[in-house]
């Protein structure tokens, strides 16, 4: 393993610090006034739902209201009742709205004071990752974004799968770090956050599985495209395993296109210093050993489709081309452009068969249980 990381230096101030109800406010308007209110489709339907409750409610209460004044006696207990349980529900829906007016204007001086922007919510976010395609009604919130020393965005993200009674909300908390060129597809399943199994929302075929050395394999689960073993031991070397295992081991990571991943299935945009802590020593951990994957080239782009490869690329001596690619070519090879072959650009994956054998058992012990 490698020493331990410094921990990160940040101004958590904001996150704590009293707010004037005034400023928090001020910025609602703004945020109104961007189109990025933070107020979601769910959030709407909600709002509706309990307006509707409200005056249900309303209307109840008026008319016990009536009843214990006009008919005293053992309705004024059931009155007194139904008048509690609707303050309490009031108040709770009163007190919620305000925590997430707050919590909102608390991220933004956050990141104001870090140098970051805050976007309070984007829907159906353009992102490659394995989340960002599945189920309905996606949507990020709580965006913070950094740009230096490269773009890295942290949020919290949402969809929904199944319909009616059997839907479901999946919630995860995500950063997302641009990288200088493509690369394979490569899913670290990180062993520390399963729990009956992988946590993931995609299943991977076992042939992509690789083994690396050291303790890597205690910590995480890797798949690469088959083919692409000795690139992934290319772009994991040894210093940047450790990396992964000292700040990012309960987090998953995945690595697709021109992006970096790490998942949570917590908040990773929160009021909580700790978290931040966290999640800013994980990233400033592997970034700053990001620049060597700069380097990486795919040979099987030139086999591809050798004519756009030899346009857009330039002979090399074999000591340049041996430092750009996972393994010296030739001499007198095309150094490729930038970019991933066809087979490499995504994982193979594989039927979710736990999950099935599951319901199938259940399906079968409800049978033969209902036959005795």
């Amino acid at each position: 393993m490698s020493a331990p990381q410094p921990a990160p230096s940040f101004d958590a101030g904001p996150l704590t610090d009293p707010v004037d109800p005034r400023a928090v406010s001020a910025f609602q308007t703004e945020l109104r006034a961007r189109g990025t209110s933070g107020v979601s489709a769910a959030s709407i339907i909600a709002i509706v739902v309990f307006g509707l409750v409200f005056v249900v409610a309303m209307t109840l209460v008026g008319a016990t209201m009536v009843s214990m004044f006009t008919d005293p006696g053992a309705s004024s207990f059931a009155g007194l009742g139904i008048l509690a349980a609707a303050g309490v529900g009031i108040a709770i829906a009163i007190v919620s709205w305000r925590r997430s007016r707050v919590a909102r204007y608390r991220l933004d001086a956050f990141a104001r004071a870090n140098g970051m922007s805050y976007e309070a919510r984007a829907a159906n976010p353009a992102l490659p990752g394995m989340l960002f395609g599945l189920g309905r009604s996606r949507e990020a919130t709580d965006l913070v974004r950094g740009t230096q020393p490269r773009f890295v965005e942290f949020g919290n993200y949402q969809y929904t799968t199944g319909s009616g009674k059997n839907s479901t909300t999946h919630r995860w908390g995500y950063v997302a770090v641009k990288l200088d060129v493509p690369l394979p597809n490569i899913v670290l399943d990180a062993k520390g956050n399963n729990g009956f199994g992988s946590n993931l929302p995609a299943s991977f075929q076992r042939e992509q599985r690789l083994s690396l050395e050291g303790d890597f394999d205690r910590y995480f689960t890797l798949y690469c495209p088959e083919g692409y073993e000795r690139d992934a031991l290319y772009l994991f070397t040894p210093d940047i395993m450790a990396r992964f295992i000292d700040n990012a081991a309960e987090l998953d990571v995945e690595i697709v296109d021109d992006w970096l991943f790490l998942y949570t299935q917590r908040k990773a945009s929160t009021l909580d210093p700790a978290t931040w802590a966290w999640l800013f020593g994980a990233v400033g951990a592997v970034i700053t050993k990001l620049d060597q994957w700069e380097r990486w080239r795919d040979e099987r782009l030139l086999i591809e489709n050798p004519t756009a490869a030899a346009a857009a690329s330039s002979r090399v001596s074999p000591q340049a081309a041996g430092e750009r690619l996972p393994f010296a070519p030739p001499a007198g090879l095309l150094s490729p452009p930038p970019g991933v072959a066809r087979e490499g650009r995504r994982l193979k994956k594989s039927f979710p068969w736990l999950p099935f054998v599951v319901v199938i058992g259940f399906a079968v012990f409800w049978f033969w249980s209902r036959s005795f």
